[in-house]
């Protein structure tokens, strides 16, 4: 028997899992409401056509996006927490940010992020151009790194693979870097790693330009 009570959000909501878990070609009006146990004019009255529902959920993702607030006691901290939400919902909604891209939003889309990282940088004592810097090198960093592990969880396997190729000899008679390189590589330590000593270098006192 069809559902009579459904919300908007209520549409949304399963709509957006549809495409997260299997693609935006995945979702269809006939198969979101056979999921939410509905008739399909009801779809079509809370969200419009198909069209319609893609670019509502573009714009929910834009919102949500939006909704990253830095968190810690220093400046830096903060600026780290950033990078680490970012990147998480970035690897949450792959489908999603791609469907953001396809119609031109992905600045719009960063921009409560770059804020976030402009108020920091400025409570750290950059200002300018240096700022403007720090605010990219952040983005560039989480945007950089998600793609390469989208790319290496595509990749075929690799023969030979890493604990193949590091031995002795290949990491230059340091056997504890041949076993660390020979091991699967932890993405998340490695990213939280790699930020906070990117943001370290960012947000040290700026030495007098010369020239």
């Amino acid at each position: 028997m069809p559902r009579t009570a459904l919300t908007r959000d209520e549409v949304l909501e399963a709509a957006a899992a549809l495409v997260k878990q299997h693609g935006p070609a995945a979702l269809t009006m006939r198969g979101l409401a056979a999921e939410l146990g509905t008739a399909v004019t009801s779809i079509y009255w809370h969200v419009g056509n198909r069209e319609s529902l893609l670019d509502a959920l573009v714009e929910r993702t834009v919102q949500e996006m939006g909704a990253i607030r830095p968190t810690g006691r220093t400046p830096a901290r903060r600026v780290v927490s950033v990078a680490v939400r970012l990147r998480r919902e970035l690897r949450e909604r792959p489908h999603l940010i791609a469907m953001v891209h396809e119609r031109g939003l992905t600045e719009r889309m960063f921009l409560p992020a770059q804020r976030a990282l402009v108020h920091e940088v400025h409570a750290a004592g950059l200002r300018g151009a240096r700022a403007a810097d720090a605010v990219r090198a952040v983005q560039f960093q989480v945007v950089g790194f998600v793609l390469v592990e989208r790319n290496r969880e595509r990749s075929p396997v690799q023969s030979p693979g890493e604990r193949d190729l590091w031995d002795a000899g290949t990491a230059e008679h340091d056997p504890a870097l041949a076993r660390a390189l020979a091991r699967p590589a932890n993405p998340e330590k490695l990213f939280a790693s790699s930020v906070r000593a990117l943001v370290r270098a960012l947000l040290e006192t700026p030495a007098t330009d010369v020239g």
